[in-house]
């Protein structure tokens, strides 16, 4: 499989979010895997291990950029583990490996990937997460995932 070519959806949020985010990033992470795309994320839990566990429930490709020096940080759903030693300073390079992001919750460290987004030109898309200029707001899995593809694969008439 030649996974150069494959668009790469970042998913970015909150390390401890509250089961309704946990459910929106799972079904976020399959239908990722189901259009084809790679997940890239941070990693480790909450957001980033409920999207990567949907993805591979779907037979996804993820990719999780951690913050630590060891690859065993990654969640159990990651099937790249790329160790940083970067600390929060790695949510520049998660942001920089993704076509498109896609923030579901979050805090501080989920608001440092959307301004990284912004500078780095990448569209981001939210869900019951920031809301600050340059994210634009869905309010379902399906439409986050739609939307992030649109401009890869624009609907012709």
């Amino acid at each position: 499989m030649d996974i150069r070519n494959k668009i790469r959806i970042g998913v970015i949020g909150g390390a401890s979010p509250e089961p309704e985010f946990r459910q929106i990033a799972y079904d976020i992470g399959k239908r990722i895997a189901e259009k084809g795309a790679i997940l890239v994320c941070g990693g480790l839990g909450g957001v980033m291990e409920a999207a990567a566990r949907g993805a591979k429930k779907s037979g996804g490709l993820t990719i999780g950029i951690l913050p630590g020096i060891s690859c065993d940080d990654a969640n159990l759903y990651i099937d790249i583990p790329i160790a940083t030693g970067l600390g929060y300073s790695r949510n520049s390079v998660v942001a920089m490996n993704a076509d498109v992001l896609i923030a579901v919750d979050g805090q501080y460290g989920t608001l440092t990937e959307i301004a990284y987004g912004n500078i780095y030109g990448k569209k981001v898309i939210g869900i019951g997460t920031w809301d600050i200029r340059g994210v634009e707001k869905v309010e379902t899995p399906q439409q986050a995932v739609d939307l992030a593809l649109k401009d890869f694969f624009p609907l012709t008439s």
